[in-house]
């Protein structure tokens, strides 16, 4: 389905980059390191105050998170687009590729969430809730892994400029708008977000270097 892409190095160097920076935020968030620690809550006490004299702003923010940019939203976005792959491309390899990679980016956030434990802000006065540990968030997370696929496909396929560029605009207002969101509601601290984003984007890191190696392997002459 998509061409072969030009001679460029494969994105080792970005994985890395990503890799180090999760890992090292990860390190803080476990270790409860006091300047971290300080700037979430101010961040979340600032937010959570804004958040409850704007009442207007945050139902509005409360749907977006609920539905648009919901993580249950996401992944039907990306259960379509794969549907779609192998119904007008018969591209089952590129399907299974996007299908597994969302899958293990669920997988790894609920790993990583329940073995760090992080607890969630609380508030004597909340406009929101959420379930499970804090860190990482999980629809910054999901909104980054699936966005970052979607727009690599789009890529990869030779979509027109106009497309990439509304594609883009669109997947960074979601990835963005979301993160920002979850810390207006109340229910991550800033660290949490920021560890969605850098997560979110190395499963995007490692699926593209898998895509590539696998592509490799059947015999494209590597570049």
């Amino acid at each position: 389905m998509f061409p072969p892409p030009g001679d460029r190095p494969a994105p080792l160097l970005t994985t890395a980059v990503l890799a180090l920076s999760s890992a090292l935020l990860l390190a803080l968030v476990a270790g409860e390191w006091p300047p971290l620690v300080a700037v979430d809550e101010g961040i979340a006490e600032s937010a959570h105050r804004r958040a409850v004299a704007d009442h207007g702003t945050t139902q509005v923010l409360r749907v977006l998170a609920d539905w648009v940019w919901d993580p249950l939203t996401m992944r039907l976005l990306c259960a379509a687009v794969a549907v779609w792959l192998v119904w007008r491309h018969s591209a089952w390899r590129t399907a299974l590729w996007l299908t597994l990679t969302c899958a293990f980016g669920t997988v790894a956030q609920q790993s990583l969430k329940a073995a760090v434990g992080r607890p969630r802000p609380v508030w004597p006065d909340p406009v929101d809730s959420a379930r499970y540990p804090a860190f990482p968030s999980g629809h910054a997370m999901t909104a980054t892994v699936v966005c970052g696929l979607l727009l690599w496909l789009l890529h990869r396929c030779g979509a027109g400029r106009a497309i990439r560029r509304t594609a883009l605009a669109a997947a960074g207002l979601s990835v963005v708008g979301v993160g920002l969101t979850r810390v207006w509601l109340g229910v991550h601290w800033p660290s949490d977000v920021l560890g969605g984003w850098l997560l979110g984007a190395l499963v995007v890191a490692l699926a593209v270097l898998a895509y590539e190696g696998e592509r490799d392997g059947r015999g494209r002459p590597r570049r």
